[in-house]
């Protein structure tokens, strides 16, 4: 929890429960509930599970005009890049971020989600009008304490519409107006408006948005996991953040050593893990 309070735009995937199957006269089943990385889904056009090597790292395509959904992997993603222009090096940094988090639990073996679908043309040249920047601002700030509609489940950043109204007392309308042109210089990163701090009250008390590597999100029902490209929506996150480099797990690294001399396969020290997938992420990006 200490990680995501310092980086709350974190690509970790958040768990949400937890539960347990009894079913009689046969073991117990555990089983976890996660919050889905490619949501919405309706419109993605292929997905991804990246580990930044090769050994058992492609997947079989589904027929063309098949309905079948297949995850592909690393050697499908060949030849391609992850075209975000501007955004390219948040998301270069929180990569970082999160893996040296990872690799200091002694964690390997996890995932690099990803998927994609293109752009529409109303979503490729949206304007950023002052209403849309004040909800993309609420989210970007407090991204995983959005306000609860009775029935409705509510998602990790996500502020109703009607509740941008309340927004508006929030904000300052010069922080409001600063990160407008933020927005649209080179950078996607936040920053500390010391202009909505008001009279006698200390500037270093606001978050520090450039430490905490925020992003101005966008206002989207799954904005932690969504990044756009000049022509492409990306859907990203990491999963699978349990296995440990146990013993068993340093016997199967010397064996697939020993089997796939030169390639590289998952089963590696956190460390070698951690700097590998950075790598992938830097190299297919752009």
């Amino acid at each position: 929890m200490e990680h995501l309070r310092r980086y709350p735009h974190s690509l970790l995937v958040k768990f949400l429960g937890v539960h347990r199957i009894k079913v009689p006269h046969r073991r117990k089943k555990y089983f976890i509930v996660m919050q889905s990385v490619f949501y919405p889904d309706d419109r993605i056009n292929a997905r991804y599970d990246i580990k930044g090597c090769e050994v058992s790292r492609w997947t079989e395509p589904a027929p063309e005009g098949s309905q079948i959904i297949v995850v592909l992997k690393d050697l499908n993603f060949e030849e391609q890049r992850i075209t975000l222009d501007r955004q390219r090096p948040w998301l270069l940094r929180q990569v970082e971020v999160d893996t040296h988090f990872l690799r200091r639990l002694n964690v390997l073996d996890y995932s690099l989600l990803l998927a994609h679908q293109p752009l529409q043309n109303d979503e490729r040249h949206q304007s950023l009008s002052f209403a849309t920047l004040i909800v993309r601002t609420k989210k970007s700030v407090n991204p995983g304490s959005s306000p609860v509609q009775a029935g409705a489940a509510a998602v990790p950043g996500e502020v109703p519409q009607d509740d941008s109204i309340l927004l508006l007392s929030e904000w300052d309308g010069r922080c409001l107006k600063s990160a407008q042109a933020r927005e649209a210089s080179s950078s996607s990163t936040l920053h500390t408006c010391p202009e909505a701090a008001g009279p006698g009250s200390d500037a270093t008390e606001l978050p520090d948005f450039r430490a905490q590597n925020r992003r101005l999100l966008p206002n989207l029902k799954n904005p932690l996991h969504v990044i756009d490209g000049p022509e492409q929506r990306y859907f990203i996150g990491i999963i699978d953040i349990f296995t440990v480099y146990s013993f068993k797990k340093r016997l199967e690294h010397l064996w697939k050593r020993l089997r796939h001399p030169g390639r590289s396969f998952s089963t590696v020290s956190p460390q070698k893990y951690c700097v590998r997938l950075c790598q992938w992420v830097q190299d297919h990006t752009k």
